[in-house]
């Protein structure tokens, strides 16, 4: 396998797997090979786990070859939109929810329906799991695993401080004492109860699901007005001003990947992330994580959770080997050897087969992640539409920018409520 070394770059077990591959050599192609461009985003540890299986795909399919290219934060959705105008999509790239009803109307995915079940066999993932990826009635991805939003606990720093480390039904008021409480008694400079969550859309969206609201309208738009927006943002103000919160600079450097988030950073003692996260956290993190839901509004009421795939392969709509990418991606979601290797890094595996295969194998950390997406079987809540072009501008251009405004004093709630519906309705589509 060949890795692109100018954008992709690894710790040394990463770059020794890499040259023993034989990274950036020439091996001669012939007429009827096929080699295909995969992109993903992601921590090391990811991008070792795709080259593994890439490596072990070539090993069992003589003729292919598969250039990997790994990015992180914006980096990766920069490259996408420079290949989109370029009309050279990678032949097998990375989404997730947020971002594949956005992509797929903008031209970016091949629709695979034709492949399956011919080449795709995921007829055991179950129709409702198809229907995750599916975008106005075509098949636009294949979801790599579960996942689900969660909050991430430092064991070791509630322990230290004396203090009960979260209930899986916490409310939000209990949250907010808690995070205060946590910071005061770490006794540490620069360190904080948990995050400044004002600009996670994902957490947005449960709290609204919370109340019966969401996100995005079902019939397209924002599924929220500014009542709402003042609620969310006020919540996180208040905590700020009370030190439950990290600081506005330390939150700002969050670019929604795991080395920038501030539990990651050490600077707090709680994170909000996708459960099948927890693996990359642990493996940086030196305290034990733990796992639990995110809070809710009230105690027995909704949790505002839903299973999600947690990433998505997609095929590039300008490849030239829309088979073999097919191909591909039906060997990373089913080969029992590739979910081995794999693990539940993005996700607990669609695939009962390779679910079954795995359980003997799995580490504390895995099993954690298994046992909470069990979890929340009477939890979830219904699968909601698929989000509307326009929501990832929402989420980078809109959201973030103006909690950081918020966060750095340099507009009020109520400004900053108003701008997010307006400048929110006229980002998104439809």
């Amino acid at each position: 396998m060949q890795v692109n070394r100018r954008s992709f770059l690894m710790g040394s077990a990463g770059v020794a797997a890499g040259l023993a591959m034989g990274a950036g050599s020439s091996i001669p192609a012939f007429a009827d090979d096929a080699q295909l461009r995969a992109m993903w985003w992601g921590s090391n540890d990811r991008a070792k786990r795709t080259l593994d299986v890439a490596k072990l795909y070539e090993s069992k399919n003589a003729g292919t070859t598969i250039v990997g290219e790994s990015l992180s934060g914006d980096g990766y959705w920069t490259k996408l939109a420079t290949q989109m105008a370029g009309r050279s999509i990678a032949d097998v790239f990375q989404l997730e929810p947020g971002t594949i009803s956005d992509y797929s109307k903008r031209g970016a995915c091949l629709a695979l329906d034709e492949f399956v079940p011919s080449t795709l066999k995921v007829d055991t993932f179950g129709k409702d799991m198809l229907k995750l990826t599916t975008i106005d009635n075509k098949l636009y991805g294949i979801g790599l695993g579960l996942n689900s939003f969660a909050l991430f606990v430092d064991e070791s720093a509630f322990e230290k401080a004396g203090i009960k480390a979260p209930a899986a039904d916490i409310t939000w008021a209990e949250y907010a004492d808690l995070a205060v409480e946590l910071t005061k008694a770490s006794g540490k400079v620069n360190y904080w109860g948990g995050p400044y969550g004002a600009r996670y859309n994902y957490v947005f969206d449960a709290w609204l699901r919370q109340r019966g609201k969401s996100l995005f309208a079902s019939e397209g738009g924002l599924g929220f007005d500014v009542e709402d927006a003042k609620e969310w943002f006020s919540f996180w103000e208040e905590l700020r001003k009370k030190g439950g919160t990290v600081a506005a600079d330390v939150q700002t450097l969050d670019q929604n990947t795991i080395d920038t988030n501030c539990l990651a950073l050490g600077k707090s003692a709680m994170g909000m992330a996708y459960s099948n996260q927890l693996v990359g956290y642990q493996l940086i993190s030196k305290n034990k994580l733990a796992i639990t839901l995110l809070p809710r509004e009230k105690k027995g009421g909704p949790s505002g959770h839903y299973y999600r795939p947690a990433l998505i392969w997609s095929v590039g709509a300008t490849t030239k080997n829309p088979e073999a990418a097919a191909k591909f991606i039906d060997f990373f979601v089913n080969d029992v050897d590739a979910g081995k290797i794999l693990g539940v890094e993005r996700g607990v595996p669609m695939s009962p087969t390779v679910r079954e295969a795995l359980l003997p194998q799995l580490n504390p950390t895995e099993q954690a992640t298994i046992k909470y997406i069990n979890l929340l079987k009477d939890q979830v809540g219904a699968y909601p539409a698929p989000v509307p072009m326009g929501a990832t501008q929402f989420d980078q251009r809109v959201l973030r920018p103006l909690a950081d405004e918020l966060a750095f004093e340099r507009t009020t709630v109520a400004e900053a409520a108003a701008r997010l519906v307006e400048e929110g309705k006229a980002t998104i589509k439809g």
